[in-house]
């Protein structure tokens, strides 16, 4: 069974259908739980949940429909991506950020924006929530010495905290600095447009918490 579910905010969609519900299910055992980020892996994990024999939750973010920079390649029929290996899709040695849906395309910004400041951000989109890709996370955070995870739904109970840990426990020796988040505010998503760009993470707040945790 492959459950499809239009998650996620930043369209002025409404108060209950833009939050983003991927650790109230992670949190549940037995879902297999997909978060592409562009319409290629989108692709690639829909054909392996359809070929698993486990239920899978695939979380469609609403912001990332019809956008120029969630299209990609039409990578063939046969194209299948497996669940659990996250995607580099910006290499740096300053900072790790590790994200997925919506935060992906922030923390590229940021990554781009930031180069002209000396800063080189590397870029991981996990792709799936559960499971979630513990190695290449590792890997990276080895590498540049830092890592903020950025994430859409709200901080408290959000699944950033539990990347978080893992990189704390797993990684302590060779953090330069704390394992920060970014996240939506502890609340439900506001109609109103101003309330909403309040509550959810923006541009700037992802860029400038990336930029503080490099200078640390």
């Amino acid at each position: 069974m492959v459950v499809r579910i239009a998650v996620g905010g930043y369209i002025r969609g409404g108060p209950f259908h833009s939050q983003c519900i991927e650790a109230l299910y992670a949190h549940t055992p037995g879902w297999y739980i997909a978060y592409p980020s562009n319409a290629t892996d989108a692709k690639g994990l829909i054909k392996t949940a359809c070929r698993m024999d486990d239920p899978v939750l695939f979380l469609e973010h609403k912001g990332l429909y019809r956008q120029v920079y969630s299209k990609g390649p039409e990578p063939g029929p046969d194209y299948l991506l497996a669940f659990g290996k996250a995607r580099v899709t910006r290499e740096g040695d300053s900072v790790t950020a590790i994200t997925w849906g919506s935060g992906v395309i922030r923390c590229e910004r940021a990554a781009d924006a930031l180069k002209d400041e000396g800063i080189s951000v590397e870029v991981i989109d996990l792709r799936t929530i559960v499971p979630w890709d513990h190695e290449t996370v590792l890997a990276s955070v080895r590498k540049t010495g830092k890592a903020i995870v950025v994430h859409e739904a709200i901080m408290t109970g959000g699944f950033g905290g539990e990347v978080a840990s893992f990189i704390a426990r797993e990684a302590f020796e060779h953090l330069d600095g704390p394992v920060e988040r970014i996240a939506a505010k502890d609340c439900h998503i506001a109609y109103a447009p101003g309330m909403e760009a309040d509550i959810l993470p923006s541009q700037e707040q992802v860029t400038q918490g990336i930029r503080e945790l490099a200078l640390y």
